[in-house]
């Protein structure tokens, strides 16, 4: 007689969004922590885009997203996130809802010099009513302002999670998308 083999399950498949305003590190997340190469649609960015696009005084941006960028990680043996991020522009906005369908929830990222840029994505979120995470992007490794203060600029509710995240360093977009996953499933058991 021979012992049967257990079968596996497939790992749960779970959509994730990445927005946030435009040059606030969308593409730059999903690329440190996707373990596949990314699936980007980037477009250079012309002399028309002056004066519409603002992109902060740090940024040697050169290229915008102008659909979607696309990329998977793999958090244990039974769970794939796959990261959907979203163009920052409001002109591209129309996208978001086709974008967000079937997603749990998205993190929104932030750059605290520009929060401006951010109150889109974020009354987008609450007026959806889905889980989502604010994670401030440390440019260079600097928090310019307390996450207190941003989560007054911002008016945040104290349920939603925030947190400083450095877009480019694989750990810190990890531990945004794990603090995004942990926050999504409270919300739906609670």
């Amino acid at each position: 007689m021979t012992e049967a083999v257990p079968t596996l399950a497939p790992p749960i498949p779970v959509k994730i969004i990445v927005a946030g305003g435009f040059a606030v590190g969308k593409t730059t997340f999903v690329a440190a922590v996707s373990e596949i190469e990314p699936l980007s649609t980037e477009a250079p960015l012309t002399q028309m885009s002056r004066g519409v696009d603002d992109h902060g005084r740090r940024s040697t941006k050169t290229a915008t997203t102008v659909a979607m960028d696309f990329g998977r990680i793999t958090l244990g043996a039974d769970l794939v996130l796959y990261l959907f991020g979203t163009p920052g522009q409001g002109r591209f906005q129309f996208m978001w809802d086709d974008l967000v369908r079937g997603a749990i929830g998205a993190v929104v990222l932030v750059d605290s010099e520009r929060l401006a840029e951010s109150f889109a994505a974020v009354d987008y979120f609450e007026r959806l009513g889905m889980a989502f995470v604010v994670a401030v992007n440390t440019f260079d490794g600097i928090a310019a302002h307390h996450l207190a203060d941003v989560r007054d600029a911002l008016a945040l509710g104290p349920g939603v999670p925030l947190s400083y995240c450095d877009a480019r360093d694989r750990p810190s977009a990890h531990q945004t998308l794990i603090a995004l996953v942990q926050h999504a499933v409270a919300l739906a058991t609670a």
